[in-house]
């Protein structure tokens, strides 16, 4: 393979290093000795590489090993060969001479550095694989492969959270679902519940109707099934409604400040919620005599049923939030500058409630399909034809086109621009309505309307070659060539919803027939009124909607804070032990209790609970998801155990604190961070030492196992002993429970085998590297006797 192309600037001094490292942020890295680097340059790891290249070995006052009476300093450009050889060291320091010797061969040894081996990348296959093949968790991506498939020499204890999990990262929310399946699995339904609405308040609705978008991402996905993740959200959402006064109480302590949310749908709800949560007085608006927007409107009961969402509001109400319902904004009193008068903030929530409709000759015939769905959730009786023509592919026009042949159509059909994979409607809702009998006509736009007496007798439908352009613009293009006529005695229009800006005022810019709003802050062009939801940018999901509530209760609370909004503080991964061993097996999902389509009306619920056998066997299925790749430094168990100290251009931290599995980077340092010296204190004399490493060849090989021990002996007793696991975990492991166990006891078989057992007490291998669990206790129980490696 060809080495991708960068540029080299040498680096005089380390000084000159970090500011290189700051001018140019993440288009630049450093190399020393180059063994890693450049390797992943040629296999071309990695889709974004360095385009600069700083050069540290010109700066030789970081290559030499000093001795003193306290301990020794070894420079970060010190060569691991001049370690391995070193005699104070060899003397000393056995456990590091013995590391530094154990790495790769001579070759690599005489150029590849001390610093350089603790910093490298991750070692995976699946990371280092040539051409960045694999969608890897570790750079960016949303996959960890080795969960279920090859990973043979991976972590035996658990992966590290890199970044929010694939569903979490796939939820417009950010529901931490691995975080409550794990408290699930420990049988704490409260605790569960607790950690779900600290970004849901809304759990039973979205258990019931959302497009779910965290399934699809879960890692499981593509094994066997995904994690039934909106069912278990459903039974929490319910609990949560079912004990509303432990979860929705009102505030321990008010914050003096009145905020008004014009919009009782999903996003004026749930930005409410979190607006009262932190002590604000909300009211909220809504023209329509009760609260819920779509939700109550618009979605039928059949997949939400208006009991939820009222049981719902009442949750809301019982924590102080106050519901202004049948009211006009914009009318007299209510114009929008009247509540900004009265209030200190505004959050303009008010949705898509105007149906679209087609510019098609005796156009009057068509009935929107939006208001077909209004009349049915107030009860208002609306006969159906017995032939049934639904123009649109969303799940909206599933709606009504499931609706309606649950009303008597004998044959209802769905006619859509968009081809049958890219119908926005989400696959569920289409093979519910394949399974009702609907036939649904991809590809087809409407051409003109068939009558018959002045009433409706069908539609000529012409073929759609494509629905956007090459910029991606709505722009659908047709074949007249290919035509086809479908009967009908009612055609229904869904095609999409406009907003209603009736309220709007010359202060408050819009544009396009939409509010026009910051996408990152969701202010608008009046001084504290934010906008956010299906009225800034056409129609959304129930939960992007949710999303767009987070942000501006967020952004509201900055505002009467009067500060500016943060950046959200970097994460490090950190440890997150998979505990259940059930996930790593292949296992079908707990199947939706459904009725047979036969039993199914518009009354109640086609779907139900969860039972509780079923709940409690889902949350097994979750691996808790994050990287089990090892790190696969030689030189930081033995730093570990011999208690160094790493000194950087920012800091002086434990060598323990160092590493961490960050995004392609094994350590916490910053992008401008470098790592001056290594300072490790003098060892108790007479000190027991040893670094013992499993491999498959003696030269070459990354270490399968690497053991560091170091102990003092009192009167031939431990004390103090460290015991340090490489290559077992995205981290070295520090084996405490094995360090206290040996804590005064003398050396013996007996020791030996107890201490190798308690090692791995609490690992959990994947399904193809147990073996590894044996590799451990066997060069544990041989550290503590005392051979060598």
């Amino acid at each position: 393979m060809t080495l991708q192309p960068f540029r080299y600037i040498p680096a005089d001094t380390l000084q000159a290093a970090e500011m290189l490292l700051k001018e140019h942020r993440e288009g630049a890295a450093v190399i020393a000795g180059g063994t890693d680097l450049l390797g992943a340059l040629k296999d071309a790891i990695h889709d974004d590489p360095p385009e600069l290249l700083i050069g540290l070995k010109p700066v030789a006052a970081l290559r030499y090993v000093t001795v003193t009476p306290a301990g020794v300093r070894i420079g970060a450009l010190t060569t691991l060969a001049e370690i391995a050889k070193h005699p104070t060291i060899r003397q000393t320091y056995p456990l590091l001479a013995e590391a530094a010797r154990s790495v790769a061969s001579p070759q690599i040894r005489n150029v590849a550095t001390l610093a350089g081996n603790l910093c490298q990348e991750p070692r995976c296959w699946y990371y280092r694989n040539p051409e960045n093949t694999f969608d890897c968790l570790r750079k960016g991506g949303m996959t960890c492969d080795a969960l279920f498939a090859e990973n043979r020499y991976h972590s035996i204890f658990g992966g590290m959270c890199v970044s929010a999990a694939p569903c979490v990262s796939g939820c417009a929310i950010h529901n931490d679902i691995p975080a409550y399946m794990a408290r699930l699995r420990a049988g704490e339904m409260a605790e569960a519940a607790e950690i779900l609405l600290r970004t849901n308040p809304l759990a039973a609705i979205t258990g019931r109707a959302c497009a779910h978008a965290c399934e699809s991402d879960c890692n499981r996905f593509g094994y066997d099934e995904p994690v039934s993740i909106r069912d278990v959200e459903r039974t929490l959402g319910d609990y949560a409604l079912e004990h509303a006064g432990e979860f929705y109480a009102p505030p321990a302590i008010a914050s003096g400040k009145r905020v008004a949310v014009v919009g009782a749908g999903p996003a004026g709800l749930t930005a409410a919620y979190f607006l009262r949560k932190h002590g604000h007085d909300v009211t909220v608006y809504d023209r329509m005599p009760e609260a819920g927007g779509m939700l109550t409107y618009s979605i039928p009961a059949y997949r939400l049923p208006k009991s939820v969402v009222q049981t719902q509001v009442a949750a809301l109400a019982g924590m102080g939030i106050r519901f202004e319902l049948g009211v006009n904004v914009g009318g007299p009193g209510l114009a929008l500058s009247d509540l900004r008068a009265r209030y200190a903030s505004v959050f303009l929530a008010t949705g898509l409630w105007n149906g679209k409709t087609l510019r098609l000759e005796r156009g009057e015939l068509l009935d929107s399909g939006l208001e077909f769905l209004f009349d049915i959730q107030r009860g208002v009786p609306r006969p159906v034809g017995e032939r049934v023509l639904v123009i649109g592919g969303g799940s909206v026009a599933v709606d009504v086109a499931i609706t309606a042949r649950r009303l008597g159509a004998t044959d209802v059909a769905m006619a859509c621009l968009e081809s049958l994979d890219t119908m926005p409607a989400i696959p569920e809702d289409i093979e519910q309505a394949h399974e009702e009998g609907i036939q649904i006509l991809p590809s087809w736009g409407p051409h003109c309307i068939v009558a018959r007496d002045g009433k409706p007798a069908g539609m000529e439908l012409v073929r759609c070659t494509s629905v956007f352009d090459e910029n991606g613009r709505f722009a659908p293009a047709f074949d007249p060539a290919v035509k086809t006529v479908i009967e009908a005695d009612q055609i229904l229009v869904a095609i999409g919803q406009a907003a209603d800006l009736s309220y709007s005022e010359l202060a408050l810019r819009t544009e396009r027939g939409f509010i026009v709003s910051d996408k990152r802050t969701a202010a608008t062009s009046m001084d504290g009124v934010f906008a956010g939801g299906d009225v800034t940018g056409g129609p959304a999901t129930v939960v992007q909607a949710m999303a767009a509530g987070q942000q501006v209760a967020a952004s509201i609370g900055t505002y009467l804070a009067g500060a500016q909004p943060e950046a959200a503080p970097a994460q490090q991964g950190q440890v997150r032990l998979i505990i259940n061993e059930a996930a790593l097996q292949t296992s079908l999902r707990v199947p939706t209790p459904r009725l047979p389509v036969s039993e199914r009306t518009l009354r109640g619920e086609d779907s139900a609970t969860l039972a509780p056998e079923a709940l409690a066997e889902e949350p097994f299925r979750c691996a808790n998801c994050g990287c089990v790749a090892v790190n696969a430094s030689d030189i930081a168990p033995a730093l570990i155990a011999l208690d160094a100290r790493v000194k950087t251009t920012q800091r002086t931290l434990a060598a323990e604190d160092l590493f961490a599995a960050g995004e392609s980077k094994t350590t916490v340092l910053a992008a401008d961070e470098l790592i001056e010296a290594i300072e490790i204190p003098a060892p108790p004399p007479g000190s027991r030492q040893a670094y013992l490493k499993f491999r498959i060849r003696n030269a070459i090989d990354f270490p399968i196992v690497g053991v560091a021990f170091c102990a003092a002996m009192q009167g031939g007793r431990f004390h103090e002993a460290k015991v340090v696991l490489g290559a077992v975990a995205p981290v070295p492991l520090r084996a405490r429970a094995v360090e206290a166990l040996l804590e005064g006891q003398e050396p013996s078989a007996i020791l030996a085998q107890e201490a190798g057992a308690l090692a791995v007490s609490e690992a959990q291998p994947l399904a193809r590297n147990k073996a590894k669990v044996e590799v451990v206790k066997a060069l544990v129980g041989k550290a503590i006797m005392g051979s060598g490696s």
